[in-house]
Protein backbone atom coordinates (compact mmCIF):
# COMPACT_ATOMS: atom_id res chain seq x y z
CA UNK A 1 0.00 0.00 0.00
CA UNK A 2 1.94 3.19 -1.09
CA UNK A 3 2.30 5.77 1.93
CA UNK A 4 0.44 9.20 2.17
CA UNK A 5 3.66 10.61 0.57
CA UNK A 6 3.61 8.49 -1.88
CA UNK A 7 -0.06 8.27 -2.77
CA UNK A 8 -0.74 9.29 -6.58
CA UNK A 9 -3.77 11.50 -5.83
CA UNK A 10 -5.86 12.38 -9.09
CA UNK A 11 -8.60 15.38 -9.28
CA UNK A 12 -10.97 12.67 -8.56
CA UNK A 13 -9.68 12.13 -5.28
CA UNK A 14 -9.23 15.83 -4.59
CA UNK A 15 -13.16 16.31 -5.27
CA UNK A 16 -13.56 13.37 -3.16
CA UNK A 17 -11.58 15.22 -0.38
CA UNK A 18 -12.97 18.26 -0.69
CA UNK A 19 -16.68 17.15 -0.41
CA UNK A 20 -15.40 14.73 2.64
CA UNK A 21 -13.79 17.51 4.92
CA UNK A 22 -17.36 20.06 4.37
CA UNK A 23 -19.12 16.72 5.41
CA UNK A 24 -18.23 13.57 5.96
CA UNK A 25 -22.01 12.38 6.27
CA UNK A 26 -22.34 13.10 2.31
CA UNK A 27 -23.65 9.78 1.42
CA UNK A 28 -21.52 7.86 -1.38
CA UNK A 29 -23.60 7.87 -4.21
CA UNK A 30 -24.32 11.64 -3.67
CA UNK A 31 -20.56 12.24 -3.86
CA UNK A 32 -20.44 10.04 -7.27
CA UNK A 33 -22.75 12.13 -8.46
CA UNK A 34 -20.95 15.31 -7.96
CA UNK A 35 -17.64 14.16 -9.07
CA UNK A 36 -19.34 12.35 -12.21
CA UNK A 37 -17.85 8.17 -11.07
CA UNK A 38 -19.82 5.56 -10.00
CA UNK A 39 -20.70 5.19 -6.21
CA UNK A 40 -18.39 1.76 -6.73
CA UNK A 41 -15.10 3.75 -7.94
CA UNK A 42 -16.00 6.44 -5.08
CA UNK A 43 -16.11 3.42 -2.69
CA UNK A 44 -13.10 2.08 -3.44
CA UNK A 45 -10.96 5.99 -3.87
CA UNK A 46 -12.37 6.36 -0.70
CA UNK A 47 -11.24 2.72 1.46
CA UNK A 48 -8.08 3.73 -0.72
CA UNK A 49 -7.84 7.11 1.04
CA UNK A 50 -8.35 5.82 4.28
CA UNK A 51 -5.97 2.52 4.20
CA UNK A 52 -3.03 5.17 3.04
CA UNK A 53 -4.24 7.65 5.91
CA UNK A 54 -4.83 10.52 3.73
CA UNK A 55 -7.95 10.24 5.84
CA UNK A 56 -7.17 9.72 9.52
CA UNK A 57 -10.35 9.92 10.79
CA UNK A 58 -13.92 10.80 10.85
CA UNK A 59 -15.11 12.32 13.64
CA UNK A 60 -17.73 15.52 14.61
CA UNK A 61 -17.13 18.30 15.54
CA UNK A 62 -18.59 19.44 19.17
CA UNK A 63 -19.41 22.70 20.19
CA UNK A 64 -17.30 22.54 24.01
CA UNK A 65 -19.28 25.50 25.50
CA UNK A 66 -22.56 24.02 24.35
CA UNK A 67 -21.37 20.60 26.46
CA UNK A 68 -20.28 22.89 29.54
CA UNK A 69 -17.13 23.37 28.90
CA UNK A 70 -16.96 27.06 27.79
CA UNK A 71 -13.10 27.64 28.56
CA UNK A 72 -10.49 27.22 25.41
CA UNK A 73 -6.71 27.73 26.90
CA UNK A 74 -3.66 27.80 25.37
CA UNK A 75 -0.73 26.17 27.18
CA UNK A 76 2.95 27.04 26.65
CA UNK A 77 5.22 23.97 28.32
CA UNK A 78 8.61 24.35 28.66
CA UNK A 79 10.48 21.54 29.76
CA UNK A 80 14.33 21.27 30.88
CA UNK A 81 15.49 18.52 29.42
CA UNK A 82 13.59 17.63 25.62
CA UNK A 83 15.32 14.21 25.48
CA UNK A 84 12.38 11.47 24.56
CA UNK A 85 13.21 9.59 27.59
CA UNK A 86 12.56 12.51 30.25
CA UNK A 87 9.60 13.61 28.29
CA UNK A 88 7.81 10.55 27.62
CA UNK A 89 5.75 10.47 30.96
CA UNK A 90 4.52 14.07 29.86
CA UNK A 91 3.93 13.19 26.61
CA UNK A 92 1.61 10.22 28.12
CA UNK A 93 -0.31 12.13 30.30
CA UNK A 94 -1.16 14.82 27.31
CA UNK A 95 -2.45 11.63 25.29
CA UNK A 96 -4.42 10.09 28.39
CA UNK A 97 -6.02 13.70 29.28
CA UNK A 98 -9.23 13.85 27.38
CA UNK A 99 -9.53 17.65 27.95
CA UNK A 100 -6.33 18.07 25.93
CA UNK A 101 -7.95 18.60 22.35
CA UNK A 102 -4.42 19.60 20.48
CA UNK A 103 -0.79 19.29 21.40
CA UNK A 104 1.92 20.16 19.07
CA UNK A 105 5.75 20.20 19.80
CA UNK A 106 7.00 23.62 18.57
CA UNK A 107 10.14 25.47 18.13
CA UNK A 108 10.70 28.75 19.78
CA UNK A 109 10.98 29.40 23.83
CA UNK A 110 8.21 26.96 24.47
CA UNK A 111 8.88 23.26 23.86
CA UNK A 112 4.96 22.07 23.51
CA UNK A 113 1.80 24.13 23.07
CA UNK A 114 -1.33 22.53 24.27
CA UNK A 115 -5.26 23.44 23.42
CA UNK A 116 -7.51 22.67 25.90
CA UNK A 117 -10.84 22.75 27.47
CA UNK A 118 -12.60 23.17 30.84
CA UNK A 119 -16.05 23.92 32.48
CA UNK A 120 -14.14 26.29 34.80
CA UNK A 121 -11.17 27.41 36.03
CA UNK A 122 -11.15 25.35 38.93
CA UNK A 123 -11.47 22.01 36.57
CA UNK A 124 -8.17 23.82 34.80
CA UNK A 125 -6.39 23.79 37.89
CA UNK A 126 -7.13 20.20 38.37
CA UNK A 127 -6.15 19.90 34.74
CA UNK A 128 -2.97 21.18 35.07
CA UNK A 129 -2.25 19.43 38.34
CA UNK A 130 -2.72 16.26 36.56
CA UNK A 131 -0.51 16.91 33.69
CA UNK A 132 2.38 18.81 35.13
CA UNK A 133 2.08 17.70 39.03
CA UNK A 134 4.97 16.29 40.26
CA UNK A 135 7.14 16.62 37.20
CA UNK A 136 10.43 18.28 37.84
CA UNK A 137 11.06 18.26 34.16
CA UNK A 138 8.30 20.87 34.02
CA UNK A 139 10.20 24.32 33.96
CA UNK A 140 7.08 26.29 33.92
CA UNK A 141 3.66 26.43 32.06
CA UNK A 142 1.93 29.42 30.56
CA UNK A 143 -1.52 30.12 30.14
CA UNK A 144 -3.47 32.27 27.23
CA UNK A 145 -7.25 32.58 27.83
CA UNK A 146 -9.00 32.58 24.59
CA UNK A 147 -11.12 35.42 24.82
CA UNK A 148 -13.59 34.65 21.29
CA UNK A 149 -12.95 31.86 18.94
CA UNK A 150 -12.71 33.36 15.50
CA UNK A 151 -11.76 30.23 13.44
CA UNK A 152 -12.02 26.67 14.27
CA UNK A 153 -11.28 24.02 11.71
CA UNK A 154 -9.44 21.31 10.78
CA UNK A 155 -9.94 21.08 6.61
CA UNK A 156 -6.55 21.06 4.38
CA UNK A 157 -6.33 23.33 1.61
CA UNK A 158 -5.87 20.97 -1.43
CA UNK A 159 -4.55 21.29 -4.51
CA UNK A 160 -6.50 22.68 -7.06
CA UNK A 161 -8.49 20.95 -9.70
CA UNK A 162 -11.22 21.13 -12.74
CA UNK A 163 -13.38 18.51 -10.14
CA UNK A 164 -12.72 21.17 -7.34
CA UNK A 165 -16.36 20.56 -5.17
Amino acid sequence: MPTPSTLSLDDFDLAILALLQRDNTVAQRDIAQTVHLSAAAVQRRIRRLRDSGVIRAETAVLDASRLGRPLTLLVEVHVHDEHPLRTAGLRQRIQDEATVQQCYAITGEADYLLVITAATMADFEAITTRLFGGDENVRRFRTSVALNCLKVGLQVPLPGGPLQA
